[in-house]
Protein backbone atom coordinates (compact mmCIF):
# COMPACT_ATOMS: atom_id res chain seq x y z
CA UNK A 1 0.00 0.00 0.00
CA UNK A 2 1.45 3.88 -0.92
CA UNK A 3 1.38 6.46 1.43
CA UNK A 4 -0.80 8.18 -1.39
CA UNK A 5 -3.63 5.76 -0.71
CA UNK A 6 -3.22 5.50 2.98
CA UNK A 7 -3.73 9.16 3.66
CA UNK A 8 -6.33 8.86 1.01
CA UNK A 9 -7.82 5.71 2.95
CA UNK A 10 -7.45 8.59 5.74
CA UNK A 11 -8.91 11.60 4.10
CA UNK A 12 -12.00 9.40 2.97
CA UNK A 13 -13.24 8.34 6.84
CA UNK A 14 -13.17 12.09 7.23
CA UNK A 15 -15.88 12.67 5.29
CA UNK A 16 -18.09 9.49 4.99
CA UNK A 17 -18.05 8.39 8.31
CA UNK A 18 -18.56 11.81 11.11
CA UNK A 19 -19.52 10.31 14.24
CA UNK A 20 -23.34 10.78 15.00
CA UNK A 21 -22.72 12.73 18.45
CA UNK A 22 -21.01 15.34 16.95
CA UNK A 23 -21.51 18.71 19.18
CA UNK A 24 -23.89 20.95 17.73
CA UNK A 25 -22.76 24.68 16.98
CA UNK A 26 -24.05 27.25 19.07
CA UNK A 27 -27.23 29.49 17.67
CA UNK A 28 -25.48 32.01 16.74
CA UNK A 29 -23.05 29.79 14.43
CA UNK A 30 -26.37 28.58 13.26
CA UNK A 31 -28.12 31.96 12.59
CA UNK A 32 -24.68 33.41 10.87
CA UNK A 33 -24.76 30.11 8.77
CA UNK A 34 -28.11 30.69 7.49
CA UNK A 35 -27.60 34.62 6.83
CA UNK A 36 -23.97 33.00 5.03
CA UNK A 37 -25.89 30.93 2.57
CA UNK A 38 -28.82 33.46 1.84
CA UNK A 39 -26.24 36.38 1.61
CA UNK A 40 -27.15 38.87 -1.31
CA UNK A 41 -23.67 39.89 -2.42
CA UNK A 42 -19.80 38.92 -1.74
CA UNK A 43 -19.53 41.92 0.71
CA UNK A 44 -22.22 41.03 3.12
CA UNK A 45 -20.86 37.17 2.73
CA UNK A 46 -17.86 38.30 3.71
CA UNK A 47 -18.62 40.36 6.70
CA UNK A 48 -21.30 37.63 8.11
CA UNK A 49 -18.51 35.08 7.23
CA UNK A 50 -15.95 37.17 9.42
CA UNK A 51 -18.36 37.21 12.48
CA UNK A 52 -19.04 33.62 12.37
CA UNK A 53 -15.36 32.73 12.43
CA UNK A 54 -15.01 35.16 15.34
CA UNK A 55 -17.76 33.33 16.73
CA UNK A 56 -16.17 29.54 16.25
CA UNK A 57 -12.69 31.54 17.74
CA UNK A 58 -14.04 31.87 21.14
CA UNK A 59 -12.59 28.77 23.17
CA UNK A 60 -14.13 29.95 26.30
CA UNK A 61 -10.57 30.30 28.00
CA UNK A 62 -8.21 33.07 27.40
CA UNK A 63 -5.10 30.36 27.69
CA UNK A 64 -6.85 28.69 24.77
CA UNK A 65 -7.17 31.75 23.36
CA UNK A 66 -3.82 32.58 23.23
CA UNK A 67 -2.19 29.59 22.21
CA UNK A 68 -4.57 29.91 18.90
CA UNK A 69 -2.97 33.25 18.79
CA UNK A 70 0.25 32.33 19.21
CA UNK A 71 -0.41 29.27 16.59
CA UNK A 72 -1.76 31.29 14.03
CA UNK A 73 0.46 33.93 14.55
CA UNK A 74 3.04 31.77 13.61
CA UNK A 75 1.56 30.39 10.56
CA UNK A 76 1.93 34.23 9.11
CA UNK A 77 5.38 34.13 9.63
CA UNK A 78 5.84 30.60 8.19
CA UNK A 79 7.23 29.30 11.38
CA UNK A 80 5.28 26.21 10.71
CA UNK A 81 7.43 24.03 14.23
CA UNK A 82 6.11 26.73 16.13
CA UNK A 83 2.66 26.51 14.88
CA UNK A 84 2.44 22.85 14.99
CA UNK A 85 3.86 23.37 18.55
CA UNK A 86 1.23 25.94 19.92
CA UNK A 87 -1.44 24.35 17.86
CA UNK A 88 -0.98 20.75 19.61
CA UNK A 89 -0.79 22.20 23.05
CA UNK A 90 -4.08 23.60 22.83
CA UNK A 91 -5.74 20.55 21.16
CA UNK A 92 -4.49 18.41 24.20
CA UNK A 93 -5.61 21.08 26.42
CA UNK A 94 -8.92 21.40 24.79
CA UNK A 95 -10.04 18.84 22.31
CA UNK A 96 -13.39 19.74 22.19
CA UNK A 97 -12.49 23.32 20.36
CA UNK A 98 -12.87 22.51 16.67
CA UNK A 99 -11.28 26.07 15.45
CA UNK A 100 -7.83 24.57 17.28
CA UNK A 101 -7.89 21.49 15.17
CA UNK A 102 -8.96 23.19 11.92
CA UNK A 103 -5.82 26.01 12.85
CA UNK A 104 -3.67 22.39 13.31
CA UNK A 105 -4.81 21.06 10.16
CA UNK A 106 -3.70 24.05 8.36
CA UNK A 107 -0.27 24.14 9.80
CA UNK A 108 0.18 20.09 8.79
CA UNK A 109 -0.64 20.92 5.15
CA UNK A 110 1.56 23.87 4.80
CA UNK A 111 4.08 21.11 5.97
CA UNK A 112 3.10 19.04 3.80
CA UNK A 113 1.89 16.53 6.39
CA UNK A 114 -1.57 15.02 4.77
CA UNK A 115 -1.95 12.28 6.67
CA UNK A 116 -2.45 14.54 9.86
CA UNK A 117 -3.85 17.16 8.36
CA UNK A 118 -6.69 14.92 7.38
CA UNK A 119 -6.79 13.42 11.00
CA UNK A 120 -7.47 17.41 12.41
CA UNK A 121 -10.22 18.23 9.60
CA UNK A 122 -11.74 15.24 10.94
CA UNK A 123 -11.50 15.66 14.35
CA UNK A 124 -12.64 19.39 13.01
CA UNK A 125 -15.86 17.81 11.40
CA UNK A 126 -16.98 15.64 13.80
CA UNK A 127 -16.78 18.86 16.32
CA UNK A 128 -18.47 21.17 14.09
CA UNK A 129 -19.78 19.37 10.76
CA UNK A 130 -20.57 22.57 8.96
CA UNK A 131 -17.12 24.08 9.32
CA UNK A 132 -17.13 25.22 5.45
CA UNK A 133 -12.97 25.62 6.50
CA UNK A 134 -12.56 22.02 6.98
CA UNK A 135 -14.47 20.50 4.29
CA UNK A 136 -12.62 22.81 1.75
CA UNK A 137 -9.52 21.24 3.19
CA UNK A 138 -10.86 17.82 2.91
CA UNK A 139 -11.17 19.03 -1.08
CA UNK A 140 -7.61 20.23 -0.88
CA UNK A 141 -6.25 17.14 0.32
CA UNK A 142 -8.18 14.77 -2.59
CA UNK A 143 -7.42 17.54 -5.23
CA UNK A 144 -3.84 17.38 -4.45
CA UNK A 145 -3.99 13.53 -4.16
CA UNK A 146 -5.59 14.05 -7.50
CA UNK A 147 -8.75 12.43 -5.97
CA UNK A 148 -11.20 14.65 -8.27
CA UNK A 149 -14.58 12.95 -7.64
CA UNK A 150 -13.92 13.55 -4.08
CA UNK A 151 -12.45 16.74 -4.05
CA UNK A 152 -15.56 17.66 -6.04
CA UNK A 153 -17.92 16.25 -3.82
CA UNK A 154 -15.84 17.85 -0.44
CA UNK A 155 -16.04 21.37 -2.20
CA UNK A 156 -19.51 20.87 -2.68
CA UNK A 157 -20.46 20.62 0.83
CA UNK A 158 -18.48 23.73 1.47
CA UNK A 159 -20.07 25.80 -1.08
CA UNK A 160 -23.33 24.86 -0.01
CA UNK A 161 -22.74 26.41 3.23
CA UNK A 162 -20.58 29.29 1.57
CA UNK A 163 -21.92 29.63 -1.74
CA UNK A 164 -20.11 32.91 -2.27
CA UNK A 165 -16.88 31.63 -2.24
CA UNK A 166 -15.37 32.35 -5.71
CA UNK A 167 -12.66 30.18 -5.05
CA UNK A 168 -14.65 26.97 -4.08
CA UNK A 169 -16.88 27.78 -7.41
CA UNK A 170 -13.72 27.98 -9.63
CA UNK A 171 -11.97 24.96 -8.11
CA UNK A 172 -15.63 22.60 -8.55
CA UNK A 173 -15.65 23.90 -12.30
CA UNK A 174 -11.69 23.21 -12.72
CA UNK A 175 -13.16 19.38 -11.26
CA UNK A 176 -16.19 19.12 -12.72
CA UNK A 177 -15.22 17.05 -16.24
CA UNK A 178 -13.44 14.68 -14.16
CA UNK A 179 -16.02 14.29 -11.35
CA UNK A 180 -18.85 14.49 -13.24
CA UNK A 181 -18.00 13.21 -17.10
CA UNK A 182 -19.12 14.80 -19.76
CA UNK A 183 -22.43 15.98 -20.38
CA UNK A 184 -24.14 15.56 -24.17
Amino acid sequence: MTFKSIVAAGVAIVTYSLPLSAEVGSDRSDELLSQLAEAEDDVAAQRVERELQLEWSKSGSAAMDLLLKRGRDAMEVNDLDAAVEHLTALTDHAPDFAEGWLALSLAYYAKELYGPAAYALERTLALNPDHFGALQGVGAIFDHLDEPQRAYDAYAMAARLRPHDQTLLDAMERLERDARGWKL
